[in-house]
């Protein structure tokens, strides 16, 4: 009882997390501004591109003028996100600040001229430089400098996407495998919230997703045989995540061994996304994809009608996604396996006669859970991104995703900390590691 009543532990715990909440505050501001100014630029350059087609020509040449900057001036940031998870792990030589302008231009460069990347990687990589540069700036000290990096991932994620508790609760996910660690929550969050609220004050407005579906597919309505379907669609998204993370890690390998150089390697890729594109016979899967140039073209938005992809859609972004990231164009991975999971998600719903739109929602978050291995980020950001009606639904596609997806993922720093198979060898392993001795 005097353990209870002594206030001296209770208010040390308050004052570690007022501490921390303060501290990174400054952290969020620069990395939500950060995402805004990204945003910005990136909505530009995507439509100079539309109003441009020539620009793709171009591609091979850009990739080669990325892959020199960063050979040049990248240090370590050619390793990208997997640097901050290993710094976050195990502190080294620290994530240079330069990260932040390199990957942001590399970014853009890689849309403007229509290499197929994403976003995420982006802001939570200006999200960890800064950070790390902040925490230089003012000396903070090594355990400091690891709340600061989780709160970049955090701020960097939530205001890119407008999901400031996805971003929190991703940050913290995402370290390690099946093993939250909860002491840095509540300064992920307040890093998430404020950043999320930095970048909507800069007017930046983020894309709005509808399912609209009778209340009878909602939570208080539920119905055995929609679960069913949630469940073979959540094992088809995690399986095509890992399809996506193993065939993007495996083309890396192929072109760095083949092609070691990494200027011409990028240069080939270029020509491949050309070729690519003249193949398929449409420029839909250039670019980021939300919304489409053509309005009756394939995007994320036109996933959620019956009309808005082919049966093949998901597999094209996958191939296009997979020889940009391979060959060393800059960006993310997640609004590509949005897009996949989108389209994936509109072919299940049309094959088996269900709602397009509600199929579209649960392939978007669970292809991402499966690649990520963050069912419960993935599961909230339904929430944030659909409303809480199909909540039920969103957890059993991501959590199946989940385990589907194996041990594999998009991130090869990851952590195990719980296997999915329940095998104690792999615990403390690295994905990279896992993928190297099997």
């Amino acid at each position: 009882m005097k353990r209870f009543l002594n206030p001296v532990p209770h208010l040390t715990s308050l004052r570690q997390l007022f501490t921390w909440s303060i501290l990174v505050i400054p952290v969020a501001i620069l990395a939500g501004s950060a995402s805004a100014f990204f945003l910005w630029s990136l909505d530009a350059v995507t439509h100079a591109r539309w109003n441009n087609p020539w620009l793709l020509y171009l591609l091979p040449v850009a990739g080669s003028l990325i892959a020199l900057i960063y050979t040049h001036f990248g240090k370590k940031s050619e390793s990208g996100n997997n640097l901050i998870l290993d710094e976050i792990h195990k502190p080294g030589g620290g994530v240079p600040a330069i990260m932040a302008p390199l990957v942001l231009f590399g970014t853009l460069i890689s849309h403007l001229f229509g290499a197929s990347v994403g976003r995420e990687g982006t802001a939570v990589q200006m999200g960890g430089s800064l950070a790390a540069a902040y925490g230089k700036l003012f000396s903070v000290n090594s355990k400091n400098i690891r709340v600061l990096l989780v709160a970049g991932i955090a701020a960097g994620f939530g205001s890119v996407f407008g999901t400031p508790l996805a971003g929190a609760v991703f940050a913290l996910e995402v370290l390690v495998i099946g093993n939250l660690q909860y002491d840095v929550l509540i300064p992920a969050f307040v890093a998430s919230f404020v950043g999320d609220q930095v970048c909507r004050a800069w007017s930046i407005h983020h894309a709005v997703y509808v399912i609209a579906q009778p209340a009878n597919y909602a939570l208080g309505a539920i119905d055995f045989k929609w679960i069913t379907f949630a469940v073979f669609a959540g094992a088809l998204f995690g399986l095509s995540g890992r399809l996506f993370a193993e065939v993007t890690h495996n083309l890396q390998k192929i072109f760095s061994s083949i092609v070691q150089y990494s200027p011409l390697r990028i240069f080939i890729g270029g020509v491949l996304i050309i070729g690519l594109t003249y193949l398929v016979g449409t420029r839909d899967y250039l670019g980021i994809g939300t919304v489409s140039q053509d309005p009756h073209g394939v995007s994320i938005m036109g996933a959620f009608t019956p009309t808005g992809a082919t049966a093949y859609s998901w597999l094209w972004k996958l191939v296009f996604t997979a020889v940009a990231l391979g060959t060393g164009f800059k960006g993310g991975e997640v609004t590509p396996l949005f897009f996949i999971g989108a389209t994936l998600g509109h072919t299940f719903a049309m094959a088996f006669g269900l709602p397009v739109d509600l199929f579209a929602g649960l392939g978007l978050i669970a292809v991402f859970a499966g690649a990520s291995n963050t069912p419960l980020a993935c599961t909230i950001m339904g929430v944030e991104l659909f409303g809480s009606h199909y909540l039920i639904y969103f957890a059993i596609v991501c959590f199946t995703s989940y385990h589907f997806s194996g041990h594999g993922g998009i991130y090869s720093s990851q952590r195990i900390g719980v296997a999915k198979n329940g095998s104690e060898e792999l615990s403390g392993k690295t994905l990279k590691e896992v993928r190297l001795s099997s």
